[in-house]
């Protein structure tokens, strides 16, 4: 067994704060961003209400009476400094996050995923890197408040609640099951991190798209950088069916380690059973948006729901429930 390098872990441990502090600033860029985009479309309201009236005089006001969104090719317009600032902090998060995970791993000499703490620290990191990998053929960065501030959230959480010496896995972890079930499903739950932000956004989207072509005053200017509601909802379908994939590895996986360390395939666990809940729940998404006609609104609210299971998995399930599962080093 390695032998654990603690000054190692205590620099790893200062590499994510670094990584805390950098991405709370890359989240008041994107901020200041939107913020930014809000006072535009305030300058803009008095042509785009002369352009109404003139489209009235000559009949066409049904041709008008629609939001105003970014380009549903997700194309990158414009220079949006503020926006530009945050994604170059985001990218020197990622670098220091990096150095801090896998400090953590040579310190621990083993993935850096056994307990709370760094299965918490790596799914940030690889949201952060989904949203960056991204970013390099669509321009995403109306996510970056959303992103950032739930990779803030993620890291301080980490750091406050969930913070675990250096220190050796328990016989049951010391498996290459580990680096194969727990690296899909911190992949398919940073994706699903993602899908939450875009269903958010869908939500707001679709309610001032009704309300500006119900005739109603202009509200949530700073959605002028955001596409359509129905853009949102497409990519958030997608991406959601890669994640769903990657979650039903993780369960395919998770059981054949569980024959492996207990000799059974499924033994209803708590951690088990909440792992189906959500395998079900995006399952009934995909279905129901396909096959059903399920979307707008309702396919938003139930990607939603299937993130705050995947919340109440990680968080409540690992704190509260003992079982075979009970790995959270708290």
């Amino acid at each position: 067994m390695p032998e654990i390098n603690p000054l190692l872990g205590s620099y790893s441990e200062l590499f994510m704060l670094l990584t805390a502090g950098t991405y709370a600033v890359a989240f008041f860029a994107f901020a200041w961003d939107v913020a930014t985009s809000g006072r535009v479309a305030q300058l803009d309201a008095a042509r785009l209400a002369g352009q109404k009236a003139a489209a009235q005089t000559a009949g066409a006001q049904g041709a008008v009476a629609t939001a105003v969104v970014a380009d549903p090719g997700l194309t990158y317009v414009g220079t949006r400094k503020a926006a530009r600032v945050g994604v170059a902090l985001s990218i020197l998060g990622l670098a220091l996050h990096a150095a801090g995970v896998v400090t953590r791993g040579i310190a621990a000499g083993r993935v850096p995923w056994g307990n709370m703490y760094e299965f918490c620290t790596t799914g940030a990191f690889l949201v952060v890197a989904v949203f960056l990998a991204v970013l390099i053929r669509r321009d995403l960065r109306f996510l970056g408040i959303f992103v950032l501030g739930l990779a803030t959230v993620m890291m301080v959480a980490a750091a406050v609640a969930f913070w675990t010496p250096v220190g050796h896995l328990v016989p049951a972890l010391q498996s290459y099951w580990l680096i194969i079930h727990v690296s899909i499903a911190v992949l398919s739950s940073a994706l699903f991190t993602l899908t939450f932000s875009l269903g958010v956004l869908q939500l707001i989207q679709g309610r001032r798209e009704a309300r500006i072509a119900a005739g109603e005053a202009e509200r949530s200017g700073f959605m002028r950088i955001v596409p359509s509601s129905l853009t949102l909802e497409t990519l958030s379908y997608r991406i959601n069916t890669i994640a769903f994939v990657g979650w039903t590895l993780t369960v395919m996986f998770g059981a054949i380690w569980a024959e492996k360390a207990w000799g059974r395939f499924w033994g209803w666990d708590t951690k088990e059973v909440w792992s189906f809940v959500i395998w079900v729940v995006y399952a009934a998404y995909l279905h129901a948006r396909a096959t059903r006609g399920w979307n707008g609104a309702r396919a938003a609210w139930l990607s939603i729901v299937g993130y705050l299971c995947v919340i109440f998995n990680f968080t409540i399930v690992n704190m509260y429930f003992s079982g075979l599962h009970s790995y959270s080093g708290l």
